[in-house]
């Protein structure tokens, strides 16, 4: 049997495996454990690692540090091309209000957490420990800890510090944000399935989800001319995809002529699609899908790389089809001819049988393409977030040089590169499926090395220190921002309480939140409004971290 004590006594390869494998492998366990409704999720493994930790088997510091480190990189990286491609539109899809309404509870949650620590005499270090745990998000803590350690003077004690004030700070606040749903609901008496059914009539009306009409067209100054032609299908994001010429339905195409009687379909949003019916004619009687016998229409995925960057206009003349529609990430749209397409774009493609097969060999439309990853652009992308994290800046008011460190710099580049798409026959996408497999990677080897390495410290902090003097002032850092902004929310804005639901339980990035607002109805107000903040408020955590640190230290 010594051969199995040495293993967990002596340093070695052997050794740092096993101990990291079994604190993942436990955490993630304990997270699966509901207690009262609420689950830790992957920060049980930080428990697990300070329970490890607390009973001294732990990892040589040096390759721990190394771990921690490169668990950091893939996650901020990963994360990265997750909210990269809606980071923008997600400012403008719903508004600004509701960004502000999250970026204001980021701000206020700073602030508290600047007073806590200059009036509550907590020290810094802890003090941004409890903001990322009061607010359950693990890349702030993240980012606070690379910050802290390229600090000059900073000692390893100071750096278990995060790591013990997250720990302390996060079982509430999963529980805090649940409790300011349900402060809100009974404070304003809300009734549930009032507010789903406001919310759906109000999606109904602003819808921009494309749609099609079938109009017989009546105007006389149309007759006789092409698609190319008539200038404001192009200028309205309208697409003409079927035409009804002499009894037969055929494709629309840049060269199709109109006549006084026929029916044409049109694919496009509800407003522009309304205001055509002026200019053209009402809404035919003829469905032609229905009898259209000649055509089909498919949805085709584009995984061939000579495909990638095609001119929609191109691929509908190159190959007699009508591309009416184009799926990307948080998004659906009726294209105009000058678009080009991107890898993994999904169009829905209108066309006889023989267009559509020549053309899906040339898009591709492989899931098993578009399920493997190319691995060469995540190292190209680690490798100039790395190059971009160590630039030092020099900014007013602070002595020494900033640098975004490892979790600003591939964070930040990642968010470009998922922005560009493609260089070439090389594209910067993940599949779902791999983008989370390297975000769980990375934030398991992070929290199992924060918690090795601070475990010697938390059950003493916790029953012999400060550690629930800590958890009052961290329940402070999670209610109070939010209690105040759903307050703003519902008196001043008329925040349909679901969509206040999904902007609180994004505000904090934290799922066991939206879990449960979801559970209160099954509109879709709470997701789309939680995705609506997500990126923005994961960035400005991340950085609200690490400029607490260097303003306040």
């Amino acid at each position: 049997m010594s051969w199995l004590l040495s293993l967990f006594n002596q340093d070695s390869v052997p050794h740092t495996l096993l101990i990291i494998s079994l604190v993942v492998a436990s955490g993630l366990v304990l997270g699966r454990v509901s207690l009262a409704g609420i689950q830790l999720g992957i920060a049980g493994v930080l428990f697990s690692g300070l329970l490890f930790g607390h009973f001294q088997l732990t990892i040589n510091p040096e390759v721990m540090h190394f771990l921690r480190e490169f668990g950091l990189v893939l996650f901020v990286y990963a994360i990265g091309l997750q909210v990269g491609p809606s980071f923008v539109s997600s400012f403008f899809r719903y508004g600004l209000r509701l960004n502000g309404m999250a970026a204001a509870i980021v701000l206020l949650g700073a602030l508290i957490t600047v007073l806590i620590s200059i009036f509550g005499a907590i020290p810094m270090p802890v003090a941004v420990g409890l903001f990322s745990g009061a607010t359950t998000n693990t890349p702030s803590l993240a980012a606070a800890q690379q910050v802290l350690s390229g600090i000059a003077g900073i000692d390893s004690e100071t750096l278990k510090m995060p790591g013990l004030g997250y720990a302390v700070a996060y079982p509430f606040g999963i529980a805090g944000i649940i409790l300011a749903m349900l402060l809100n609901k009974r404070l304003f008496k809300v009734d549930i399935a009032d507010e789903a059914k406001n919310f759906a009539d109000q999606q109904q009306q602003d819808t921009h989800v494309p749609i099609w009409k079938d109009l017989r067209v009546e105007n006389p100054n149309l007759n006789g001319l092409t698609l190319r032609q008539i200038p404001f299908f192009e200028g309205m994001n309208v697409v003409m995809t079927r035409i009804l010429h002499n009894g037969a339905v055929d494709v629309a195409g840049q060269e199709s002529r109109l006549a006084i009687g026929d029916t044409i379909r049109l694919v496009g949003e509800r407003e522009p699609l309304e205001q055509l019916k002026i200019l053209i004619g009402p809404e035919s009687d003829i469905d032609l899908k229905q009898i259209a016998t000649n055509l089909q229409s498919r949805r085709l995925v584009v995984t061939n790389k000579s495909a990638i960057n095609q001119t929609v206009g191109n691929l509908c003349m190159l190959y007699g089809v009508t591309i009416s529609r184009i799926h990307r990430p948080d998004v659906e749209f009726s294209p105009t001819s000058n678009v080009h397409v991107h890898f993994g774009d999904e169009l829905n493609v209108v066309g006889s049988e023989e267009a559509l097969n020549s053309i899906e060999k040339a898009l591709g439309n492989s899931l098993e393409e578009l399920a493997h990853p190319q691995i060469m652009p995540i190292f190209i992308g680690i490798s100039l977030g790395v190059l971009l994290g160590s630039v030092p800046m020099y900014l007013p008011g602070i002595p020494s040089a900033v640098k975004l460190g490892m979790a600003g710099g591939p964070l930040l580049v990642a968010i470009m590169l998922s922005r560009v798409g493609n260089w070439g026959t090389m594209t910067w996408h993940l599949p779902k499926s791999s983008n989370i497999i390297l975000k769980d990677i990375g934030i398991v080897l992070f929290l199992a090395c924060v918690g090795l390495h601070s475990g010697d410290q938390f059950v003493e902090t916790l029953v012999k220190g400060d550690g629930f003097y800590w958890m009052a002032c961290a329940a402070m850092i999670t209610l109070l921002p939010l209690l105040i902004i759903a307050a703003v929310g519902r008196i001043v804005y008329k925040l349909n309480f679901l969509t206040l639901c999904g902007l609180l339980a994004g505000s904090m990035t934290d799922p066991p939140a939206l879990a449960f607002a979801n559970n209160l109805s099954p509109s879709a107000a709470v997701s789309m409004a939680y995705a609506t903040v997500y990126p923005l408020v994961m960035i400005l955590r991340i950085i609200a971290a690490q400029l607490i640190i260097l303003l306040v230290n």
